[in-house]
């Protein structure tokens, strides 16, 4: 393939704006903040999971409150019954039967008392847990705003700069001759992101392998506007006065 020097010299311009295209591209990939984030949605997740066991948890004991309240009711309801019935009854057998319950009942209002304070206890303990996981969720959010604003300001600096590459990149390609360019985006392509290279001081800057003996004599005895490909990576090797010959 025939190219102009100066055109060849051009693969070194895109080759540089291609690597730093690819170096954007990778930090866009790679920002701390996105690690950051990541850890905070694992942190919220589990935060969710405990809150999800702890409202039912909390459902429970408010039902079982309400059934202990309703049981409350009931035997209250009862003793104010008994006490009406104690008062109007003139029996002595009615009355040490009427006694004998309301002791019962008594002893069983206490019993339920007891419980209806335990489980108001657990009620409000759990209660206070889901508000603390609310309130470390409702944290989470607020610095999960923060790092995703500073991702943000770093990705749109990231990105300004990779659109600006992308323009000068296009203006440079628009200047090749088109089956210059389809080379080395071929070779581009087999090279890892590398298409062309400087040649220096008879070393390839791609796979830095210094050329000696029939490959050097092949490359010094080159017409200018030859494409060389270099023996050891097959990257185009691009001539100047730095490369030694």
């Amino acid at each position: 393939m025939k190219a102009t020097p100066a055109a060849q010299q051009e693969l070194l311009r895109l080759q540089a704006l291609d690597t730093r295209l690819q170096q954007i591209a990778h930090r866009l990939g790679s920002l701390p903040q996105a690690e950051q984030l990541a850890e905070l949605g694992r942190r919220d997740d589990a935060a969710r999971r405990r809150r999800t066991e702890a409202s039912g948890a909390l459902d429970d004991a408010r039902a079982e409150l309400k059934r202990v309240e309703s049981d409350v009711d009931v035997v209250e309801a009862r003793i104010v019954r008994d006490d009406a019935r104690l008062a109007a009854s003139t029996s002595v057998k009615d009355v040490a039967g009427l006694e004998s319950e309301l002791t019962s009942l008594r002893k069983r209002l206490s019993d339920l008392e007891d419980i209806e304070l335990a489980v108001m206890e657990r009620v409000e303990e759990l209660e206070r847990d889901v508000h603390g996981i609310d309130d470390e969720r409702e944290d989470i959010g607020s610095e999960v705003t923060r790092v995703s604003d500073e991702r943000d300001e770093a990705a749109g600096a990231l990105t300004t700069e990779r659109d600006q590459a992308s323009r000068d990149r296009a203006a440079i390609a628009e200047g090749l001759p088109d089956d210059l360019e389809a080379f080395y985006e071929r070779r581009r392509v087999a090279g890892g992101g590398i298409g062309a290279a400087l040649l220096r001081q008879r070393t390839c800057g791609g796979c830095t392998i210094t050329l000696t003996g029939s490959d050097l004599e092949d490359v010094r005895r080159a017409a200018d506007d030859e494409v060389l490909q270099c023996p050891d990576c097959d990257r185009i090797l691009v001539r100047t006065d730095e490369s030694g010959l």
